[in-house]
């Protein structure tokens, strides 16, 4: 500081004691170099705000990795399955080529009984690749037709389970390959949540909750934005029911024959789906798991899975699938039963029940509950689509 830069003053300066200015001087240093310690981990903690959307883009990863897990988990089972089918084919084949071996085995003890040919016959039935003769014309002539086509018989059936054999075993490598991948996958998501859990368990219970208030204020607007698309689709319906009335005291009977028609389809979606609304809605306050189909917990496509299959209607089991297992629909348009899709990689369904409400399994630590379509903004909203 100035003060160490000045000249000291003529005199005898007594040893161990500091002029007033130095010791001011010093104890001014103290002082700020103990308020920069104690503010330096103040400043590098993150504001409440940060934390929140971390936690919330964990808690979206987590989902995305749970919907890969998915598609993981369902792929895995299909090749488990077909690889079983393969090795019992395998299996029989194997049975099948013995007994075939036995046959054309008594054939040639047969010929060495009677002395006839004996050591080019029996090598030619009793090895791995008789096929390899088969160009030996001399030998070929030896055997009658009923021999030869015990041969034609063992090769094809030799050459087949050769066949199964290997696609067995292709099999068998790629369901490894499928079983790393849900390993993997599975993996992520527990990362994923762990890493939120932590932050969350970092928080002060003032900070926790300011952070409840935050998310009170969001749903407060996001029920605001569901009660606008609720005026607005009741607006578009009394327009259209009015212009359907016109319509049908104008038109010909052929043309009431197709708006007919047109009711009747609708009558069956809505039945459908008020079967998917009611086994949703009997859903409401299971927890939230990942990975889960039922029938104590649910992941997000899992319920919508459900809820369909109780309808009559199967859907796929990811919401990857589930985004192309219908018509799709704009928001304004939608209907009770209709399938809403969140963010760009459509790692998030809800079942649309009407007013711009749906019923959907949020996230890990939450219920299955009712909440508007809007709960993370309307840019959240990917599509909507009509699945039956």
């Amino acid at each position: 500081m100035a003060s160490h830069r000045k000249s000291r003053p003529a005199g005898t300066r007594v040893a161990g004691i500091r002029t007033p200015v130095l010791a001011t001087a010093a104890l001014t240093s103290v002082a700020l170099l103990s308020q920069t310690a104690t503010a330096a981990p103040a400043d590098d903690r993150p504001s409440l705000e940060e934390v929140q959307k971390k936690v919330d883009d964990l808690y979206r990863q987590a989902g995305s990795a749970t919907e890969q897990y998915n598609a993981a988990k369902e792929k895995a089972a299909k090749q488990r399955e077909q690889v079983d089918t393969l090795l019992d084919n395998v299996a029989k084949r194997t049975q099948v080529l013995n007994d075939a071996r036995e046959e054309l085995g008594s054939f040639a003890a047969a010929q060495y009984r009677t002395g006839a040919a004996v050591s080019d016959t029996a090598t030619l039935l009793l090895a791995d690749s008789p096929q390899d003769y088969f160009d030996q014309n001399q030998l070929m002539d030896r055997l009658t037709g009923r021999q030869k086509q015990m041969v034609d018989d063992y090769a094809t059936q030799q050459a087949e389970t050769m066949e199964k054999r290997q696609e067995a075993t292709e099999s068998l490598q790629t369901l490894t390959a499928s079983q790393q991948d849900l390993k993997s996958a599975k993996a992520t998501v527990q990362t994923k949540l762990s890493s939120a859990r932590e932050l969350l368990a970092d928080l002060t219970a003032e900070e926790k909750a300011r952070l409840a208030a935050i998310e009170k204020k969001e749903q407060q607007e996001a029920a605001r934005e569901a009660e606008e698309l609720a005026r607005q689709q009741a607006a578009e319906q009394q327009r259209q029911e009015k212009a359907a009335a016109a319509a049908a005291e104008e038109e010909s009977g052929s043309s009431a024959t197709g708006t007919g028609s047109s009711s009747a389809t609708d009558s069956s979606y809505a039945t459908k789906a008020e079967k998917a609304l009611a086994f949703a809605r009997a859903q409401i306050g299971k927890p939230y798991v990942w990975g889960a189909t039922g029938p104590d917990s649910y992941d997000c496509s899992g319920l919508t899975q459900a809820a369909w299959k109780d309808a009559g209607v199967d859907l796929p089991r990811t919401t990857y699938d589930q985004v192309n297992a219908g018509t799709t629909v704009s928001i304004s348009a939608a209907q009770p039963g209709d399938l809403v899709f969140f963010y760009d990689d459509i790692s998030h369904v809800g079942l649309y029940i009407g007013n711009g409400m749906m019923i959907h399994a949020p996230k890990p630590g939450a219920y299955v509950r009712e909440e508007s379509v809007y709960y993370d903004g309307e840019s959240s909203i990917y599509s909507v689509v009509r699945p039956a």
